[in-house]
């Protein structure tokens, strides 16, 4: 493979007619040279060396063939924190923040909640450092995810609790204030799964091989045993799900069902809360 940046190109070429998107560009710029923002700017005669010209050419090409960002560099952010990722989690996305921030309405002080298939810990981690009065569990069926999770928990010290869990296998007997989750919630043979960086992330954080609802089904059905008197429920899900998830989350007697719009105006989070009526 020929060299898509030649030794001796400055930075200021490099952005003036960058390769990739620019924002993708300058991302993997810093990265490869390991300078910052700022850098780019101020050291713009700045002409790279053969060994940062094949670095960077690499990861360009990389990029071109269509993996991650994310991955590419190892870190995302999301609410405000640096995480750790790579190809065994899913790369945490801004629309699930809203799922963070009505989960932090509902929890009481030194509250309880279950974060489960936490996968970078993202959703667990923003919880416990923003409260950290909270106890805080988060499960996932894969030992390589909650490796990413607990360094990253670490990273920004978070206190959570880590289980090693397919669903409530691990809490058996416990009870919780509040119980969020993101699962895979994508049909499959959904052609999204075949498009952009999905393509790179895990199928199974992704897909439940089934109709799109089977985790979510799980999730409300086990939840009622796990929750506390008038404990919420709380999950992310598809854009055309709500409807199907309100109707889950009815047919159980959950009390207070609604949907929650992100910031595309899509209903991404449902929720109820458990009522008398809820069935365990």
């Amino acid at each position: 493979m020929s060299a898509l940046v030649a030794p001796g190109t400055t930075l200021a070429a490099l952005q003036r007619q960058p390769l990739l998107d620019p924002v993708d560009n300058r991302i993997l710029l810093c990265h490869a040279l390991g300078i910052t923002r700022t850098a780019l700017i101020t050291q713009s005669d700045r002409a790279l060396t053969a060994d940062e010209a094949a670095r960077l050419s690499t990861l360009i090409q990389r990029r071109l063939d269509g993996e991650p960002v994310a991955y590419l560099v190892g870190r995302r952010e999301f609410y405000g924190l640096d995480f750790s990722v790579g190809p065994a989690v899913l790369i945490p996305r801004p629309e699930t923040e809203l799922l963070v921030e009505l989960a932090l309405e509902r929890l009481p002080p030194r509250g309880r909640v279950l974060d489960m298939g936490t996968g970078s810990g993202a959703i667990a981690v923003a919880l416990a450092h923003t409260r950290p009065d909270a106890q805080v569990t988060a499960l996932d069926v894969s030992a390589d995810a909650l490796d990413v999770a607990r360094r990253n928990a670490q990273l920004n010290g978070a206190n959570v609790r880590f289980l090693h869990s397919d669903w409530y296998s691990a809490v058996a007997g416990q009870t919780f204030d509040l119980i969020v989750s993101n699962p895979p919630y994508i049909a499959a043979g959904d052609r999204h799964l075949s498009e952009g960086d999905l393509r790179f992330e895990p199928q199974g954080a992704l897909t439940d091989h089934a109709d799109g609802l089977s985790a979510l089904r799980t999730i409300v059905a086990g939840a009622p045993a796990h929750l506390a008197p008038q404990g919420w429920l709380l999950m992310e899900h598809g854009y055309d799900q709500s409807n199907a998830v309100q109707h889950l989350l009815a047919a159980r007697g959950y009390a207070d069902v609604q949907s929650w719009h992100d910031l595309a105006g899509i209903a991404r989070v449902t929720g109820g809360r458990a009522g008398d009526g809820c069935e365990r």
